[in-house]
């Protein structure tokens, strides 16, 4: 007897709509992840993909590696809610961070819905203005939003004190509004640092030189499911001038630090009660991010170190590696998870 499963609402199990093809009539059943029969996750495509805009540039290179994605019309169609996700961008190079944070997304089996968001109170030199008008909103325009989940990406301002960045003022706002406007936020870079110390008064360090390369990483909370699947020691991109030391970290009440480094101090940390993930480096750049700043800071001669265990041989002729992509997928497809898990069907709940 064939029926058809469509995702319909999200739970703790997965529960489906069986659709028979005989008739009208419709037989809703729960079925927990595990018992989704194999045919339906195959043939008729469980896994459900991210969507964007139909004609973002990121979408070319995100289908020529396979990334899951679903076009809007398509998605409009789908009998489910998908997940609502803001990214807040507020690096230079916006086509290509998106790019990248699309890509972690797209690993996870959940239907993802992205706004992409920037801070009005600053013009951006380096993305073309019709990219910013035709996919771009303000936060004007989605602070009577809510949403699942927001991720703030790094910014190249790291040198400055937070309260002399010129949209400073905007980003608390954003921070404060997501308090009651989202369910769990992902702060990347800089970004953790801003609302690390936004939200505790706790401010980074500046470090000697710049922390610049692929660095070792050390599990500290085995089994946190933010990290299920990671191995205990894990590589991952690293590029700023500034850390948050482990001690440090480790004194802010409801805060557990997850992974940390020797060389170059925390990595992530997660608020539980509040749902806040901090991942202070880069496991969503590319293989030649890195390389990209090195030959930058090489040109503008600003004295910048070779990026650690990086190029081939400490070549900076040859192609380097990526060494870090697993782990980048597990970290986003668990939070995406826990997400999913926690999240009311109703925004309005929140």
């Amino acid at each position: 007897m064939d029926f058809r499963y469509a995702a319909w609402y999200p739970s703790r199990s997965l529960r489906f709509k069986a659709r028979w093809p005989s008739g009208e009539a419709e037989v809703c059943k729960t079925l927990h992840a595990g018992s989704i029969p194999a045919r339906a996750s195959r043939n008729y495509g469980v896994s459900m993909p991210i969507k964007i805009p139909n004609d973002l540039p990121a979408r070319e290179i995100l289908e020529s590696e396979n990334v899951s994605l679903i076009r809007e019309d398509r998605a409009l169609r789908q009998d489910i809610r998908p997940l609502r996700v803001a990214l807040l961008n507020l690096m230079p190079t916006k086509v290509k961070t998106e790019t990248q944070l699309l890509r972690a997304m797209g690993a996870t089996p959940l239907q993802v819905e992205m706004t992409l968001i920037r801070p009005a109170s600053h013009e951006s030199k380096n993305t073309p203005r019709e990219h910013l008008l035709a996919f771009y909103k303000t936060f004007a325009e989605v602070e009577n939003q809510r949403f699942d989940a927001l991720i703030v990406t790094g910014a190249p301002v790291g040198h400055l004190p937070f309260e002399d960045v010129g949209y400073w003022s905007e980003l608390t706002r954003i921070f404060d509004w997501a308090k009651t406007n989202v369910f769990s936020c992902f702060f990347i870079c800089w970004g953790a640092q801003a609302a690390l110390y936004h939200y505790h008064g706790t401010q980074r360090t500046k470090s000697d030189t710049k922390h610049f390369g692929i660095f070792d990483h050390q599990i500290l909370t085995p089994f946190h499911p933010l990290i299920a699947g990671f191995d205990d020691k894990f590589l991952v991109p690293v590029s700023r001038y500034t850390e948050m030391p482990l001690a440090k970290a480790q004194g802010i009440p409801g805060l557990t630090v997850l992974a940390s480094s020797d060389q170059t101090g925390v990595c992530l940390a997660y608020d539980e009660s509040n749902r806040r993930v901090y991942m202070f480096n880069h496991l969503e750049y590319d293989a030649d991010t890195l390389a990209s700043e090195y030959f930058r800071d090489e040109e503008a001669g600003a004295g910048t170190a070779k990026p650690h265990n990086y190029f081939p041989g400490d070549d900076p002729s040859k192609a380097p590696p990526i060494t870090w992509r697993a782990h980048r997928t597990l970290l986003f497809s668990n939070w995406i998870n826990m997400v999913y898990q926690g999240t009311p069907f109703d925004l309005a709940d929140l």
